[in-house]
Formats: structure tokens, C-alpha cells, sequence
């Protein structure tokens, strides 16, 4: 686990709609220590997928810098791992290999890779699962092996974007849950964007509200773990976080 460093981050690009070149991100500067869970939320087109892509080094940045563990993001890497909305899973490839892709691109042999996507597998409960392939699965265990293949090439910094928001709503909740575990049990730093102000609040120790490419707040969530659903449903400090939250978006 490593630091995330976001300095003076800026995106601009021609609208060729507009006929205009458009600021997508504005001087948005923000740290995320080693371990931490950050969430970034906010209404469409404030920003933030595209924060996350320019953090993943799938875009340029116009201005700015990113730095993970005070070292320069010029491109993707191995550094940081992404989960995305949609599954993205290899689906000529087993479930254990979807896992072990990553290991095996970092030149490990077979059993070595193999033993890890195992470990990272039983991690979300779905070793029994190995042998099968994604189309025989449902789509909340897609998800989970998306994210377990993310971690399982050990990166510095998890991206995630939006990775519940095509799973229906029970499911959405059992993978929040999950995934709370499996955080707390290994401590990645992790970027969570989403739509979702509850899920933003239930998941992270810090809520960053995103508004026209700016950041308007930034809200620490200080309730307890483990986190379960039954317990912070109608919990009234879980409330009142997601109520200012929300208070924000809404401004935003």
C-alpha cells in the first residue's frame, strides 16, 4: 500500500460540439495516505471519471501532477489497478486465470500464480468457482472476481469506478459489505468514485464532493468497523453524514 498525490490536477479539452475548448478538471489537488478508503462522488460531468482515468494514466493530464508514493504517474501501470462499472473479464479464460492474468504479465510461473489467485479467490469466497468460466456466473460474483483480480497483481492504489452500479440493488449491498472486508483485511489504498452517497458514506473513511471539476468538501466518516448494513441502516450518525453529503451534491 502506498500514498496517492493529486497537485494542482487540471484537464482541458476541445469540445468540437461546443466548437470550444472545455476545462473538465480544475486545479484539483487532494491526498490519499497509504491504507486509506477515499470515495470521490458528485453529479454527472463534475469530474470525476475523469480524475480517475488521468490517476490511471489513461489520460493526459494539462496541468498538474500525480504522484504515488512521491513517485511521477506518466502513463498506466502495474501501480495502480482499475475496476470498472462494467465486468471487463476475459471470458475465454477461466476464473482462475482471470485472476492470475495479472501475476502471469509480471512473468511469475504457473503453480506461483496460480497459488496466488487462490488466495485472493477464497479472499471473496469463490474458490469453487475456479474452474468455471464469467458467462457462468452471476453478475454480483463477476464483480467480485473483477475485483479480486485487480488485487491480486498487488497494486500500490485501487481505482474503482462505479464497480456495483450495473448489479441490482441487494447484490449492490452484499459486494459494499465485501468489499469492506476485504479492505480491512489487506488495507489497499483505494479511490472509489460513485453516484451513490450512501454507498459513498458506507464504504470510506473520507468523502470528497466534486463540483465543476473543483472540490467543494471534503467529509471524514468517522463510524466504526466491521460495517454491516442491518447495524448502520438506520443509524443515526450514518444518517446525518449521508445527509450532508447529499446537501452537497445537491449544492454541487
Amino acid at each position: 500500500m502506498k500514498s496517492l498525490a493529486i497537485e494542482h490536477l487540471q484537464k482541458t479539452y476541445f469540445d468540437p460540439f461546443a466548437a470550444r475548448q472545455v476545462t473538465a478538471v480544475h486545479d484539483i489537488s487532494l491526498a490519499v495516505a497509504a491504507g486509506d478508503f477515499v470515495s470521490v462522488v458528485g453529479p454527472s460531468g463534475c469530474g470525476k471519471t475523469t480524475l480517475l482515468n488521468m490517476i490511471a494514466g489513461f489520460l493526459p493530464a494539462t496541468a498538474g501532477r500525480i504522484l504515488v508514493e512521491g513517485r511521477a504517474v506518466s502513463g498506466p501501470g502495474p501501480d495502480r489497478g482499475v475496476v470498472f462499472q462494467s465486468f471487463a473479464l476475459f471470458p475465454w479464460r477461466t476464473v482462475l486465470d482471470n485472476v492470475a492474468f495479472g501475476p502471469k504479465m509480471r512473468g511469475m510461473p504457473k503453480a506461483r500464480r496460480h497459488e496466488i489467485a487462490r488466495e485472493y479467490l477464497a479472499l471473496a469466497g469463490l474458490v469453487h468457482a475456479a474452474e468455471r468460466y464469467p458467462n457462468e456466473l452471476s453478475g454480483g460474483m463477476q464483480q467480485r472476481v473483477g475485483v479480486v483480480r485487480a488485487l491480486a497483481n498487488k497494486p500500490d492504489v485501487l481505482l474503482m469506478d462505479e464497480p456495483f452500479a450495473s448489479v441490482d440493488a441487494q447484490t449492490r449491498m452484499t459486494l459494499q459489505e465485501e468489499l469492506t472486508r476485504i479492505w480491512a483485511e489487506r488495507k489497499p489504498t483505494v479511490l472509489f468514485i460513485t453516484h451513490d452517497v450512501n454507498e459513498a458514506v458506507f464504504l470510506s473513511n473520507r468523502v470528497i464532493v466534486l463540483s465543476h471539476g473543483r472540490v467543494l468538501d471534503d467529509i471524514a466518516v468517522d463510524l466504526p468497523r466491521p460495517r454491516a448494513w442491518d447495524a448502520l441502516i438506520e443509524d443515526a450518525a450514518f444518517k446525518t453524514l449521508a445527509a450532508r453529503v447529499l446537501q452537497q451534491v445537491r449544492a454541487a
